[in-house]
């Protein structure tokens, strides 16, 4: 190395490892629901007037009535790095944070880009990439990036701070689901495996890629136009911690077919393999105490079905043609794995 040469000088972008340098990968990183709670239990019950849903039941935004025809949603997400491509992983992380808004029944209207970058080590050519990946994405949902904020962060970190618009009476929520309706998935799970196995091994996944970067847009507008009323996307607490939180604030209960649940390609085999996050096994305990199981139904089916999703589906309380339906609500509480 030349005298005065910098680590940052000699990395050639296409050279690194990007989940290298995180602990954590996507939403497998978040803190842990439970702990989650805790943290956030003394500042629940906000009593302004024009706050039609804040911190109590747990969604996936906020939402503020702005006129009687109009709420505003606000959300934001970030994450380490999930894939080692920058590019890929800015547009993971900008569908991932839009799907906030989708998952509210609403339509993202703009958005600021959350930036950590440890500028000394990483090279600002790829920061430029991961940005460009979250503004093609954003450019998709029609949605405007009209600035962001940054700071030099030993952990790469990227995502977006999004605000959308809804029809108030329109809205999908946490707390609306009724008993005796199906449940609908609008994307294969498996991601988290997949993410860890590619975080440990390098080997790609084009399908994982493609279902991450996929927006919810079109399942949120056909559950909206159905008139559909509770959901929820399916991301770092897993399908089984996001059903939870959705029942106990609807006060119903649920049963998952677990046969019914798509898995994206290479999935089963990453659990086989033992490619199982420290996420998805404390969504596991975190939810078990609220699930029943039939007989024959494994740990390994319930880690899959606790697997912490990065830019999953949302998951629907009601039927939306042309996804499958896994499970129903049902009257009491709890969930039951069948």
């Amino acid at each position: 190395m030349e005298d005065g040469a910098s680590d940052v000088d000699q990395q050639q972008p296409g050279d690194v490892r990007l989940t290298g340098f995180a602990h954590g990968g996507g939403c497998a990183c978040k803190i842990p629901p439970g702990e989650l709670e805790d943290v956030v239990s003394g500042l629940t019950g906000q009593r302004h007037p024009d706050v039609l849903v804040g911190l109590d039941g747990g969604d996936d935004a906020g939402a503020v009535l702005v006129r009687e025809d109009l709420a505003v949603l606000s959300t934001a997400d970030f994450f380490t790095p999930v894939v080692d491509d920058a590019y890929d992983w800015g547009r993971i992380a900008a569908a991932n944070a839009l799907s906030d808004i989708y998952a509210m029944g609403g339509s993202p209207i703009t958005a600021i880009n959350l930036v950590g970058w440890p500028r000394d080590v990483l090279p600002m050519e790829l920061l430029a990439e991961v940005l460009r990946g979250g503004l093609a994405v954003a450019d998709e949902a029609h949605c405007p990036v009209t600035g962001g904020h940054s700071v030099d962060d030993p952990e790469p970190k990227y995502g977006m701070a999004v605000t959308g618009i809804a029809d108030p009476a329109k809205l999908l929520r946490n707390d609306a689901a009724r008993a005796g309706l199906p449940l609908t998935l609008t994307k294969p799970i498996g991601l988290g495996l997949l993410n860890n196995r590619h975080k440990n091994t390098g080997e790609i996944f084009p399908e994982a890629i493609a279902t991450m970067v996929a927006l919810n847009r079109d399942a949120s507008e056909a559950a909206v136009q159905h008139g559909l009323r509770a959901a929820t996307d399916v991301t770092g607490f897993g399908l089984l911690g996001h059903l939870y939180k959705m029942c106990r604030a609807s006060g119903v209960g649920a049963v998952i077919d677990h046969t019914a649940v798509p898995l994206v390609d290479g999935a089963r085999e990453a659990l086989r393999d033992g490619f199982i996050s420290g996420g998805t096994r404390r969504n596991l305990e975190w939810v078990r105490p609220q699930l029943s199981s039939a007989a024959g139904i494994s740990e390994e089916t319930l880690l899959l079905l606790a697997d912490a999703q990065t830019s999953g589906g949302l998951l629907v309380v009601g039927e939306i043609p042309g996804y499958p339906v896994v499970g129903h609500t049902t009257e009491g509480q709890g969930v039951d794995i069948r």
